[in-house]
């Protein structure tokens, strides 16, 4: 009887131990393991931006995993470049859009009369707006490098199907029908406009 409490107690034990510890943790480290902690979320809240902007960074700081983990099949040398570039160029991309986001969440769009008692508030909101948006202008820069890096005439006639779509994004920035520098800088523009009608305003306004 008291043998079979012990096992008892033991398998308990152990059960919890099991639960406590993910038995799919693993240690991430290379860019391809961090881009995969990237999520889109059904409804953008900051938190989940920020999350993904996290994820995003480290996946641009950290080194490639070996080419037989990339997320293309790379058979030779000159594949493994235009990847590289490809997977930056796309990064980069990513994080425009969750800047963007971000900003969005902050932006104010119009400044009605009736917002003058929240003025200041109004414009550390803005403020905060317009960082994310000039941190998107800057990796749109860097995006643009990595494409034109991926467009080189020695990779015209190399294509990698499994990243179509980085493909795709790399000719629509050459071609000019994906130009988040003009969004952004529109974005910018509107901004500015809101912002001086806010300073505009004072004790007379409402």
């Amino acid at each position: 009887m008291k043998l079979r409490w012990i096992r008892t107690a033991g398998i308990a034990v152990l059960i919890t131990l099991l639960a406590a510890s993910p038995a799919n943790a693993y240690r991430v480290t290379y860019k391809e393991q961090y881009y995969r902690l990237y999520h889109l979320h059904y409804i953008q809240y900051p938190d989940d931006t920020m999350e993904n902007i996290h994820w995003l960074e480290q996946t641009i700081k950290a080194d490639f995993a070996n080419p037989l983990y990339a997320l293309a099949l790379i058979e030779n040398e000159t594949q493994w470049e235009k990847y590289r570039y490809l997977f930056m160029m796309h990064a980069h991309l990513k994080l425009i859009e969750q800047y963007l986001y971000l900003g969005n969440k902050w932006n104010k769009r119009n400044a009605y009369f009736y917002n003058a008692p929240w003025k200041e508030q109004n414009l550390k909101s803005l403020e905060t707006a317009e960082t994310c948006y000039r941190t998107a202008l800057y990796y749109w820069d860097a995006a643009r490098d990595w494409a034109e890096k991926a467009q080189d005439r020695r990779f015209r006639f190399i294509n990698l199907a499994r990243i179509q779509n980085w493909e795709d994004e790399a000719g629509r920035i050459e071609d000019a029908t994906l130009d988040y520098g003009k969004i952004i800088n529109r974005e910018l523009g509107l901004l500015q406009q809101v912002r001086e009608k806010f300073l505009a305003m004072d004790e007379n306004t409402y």
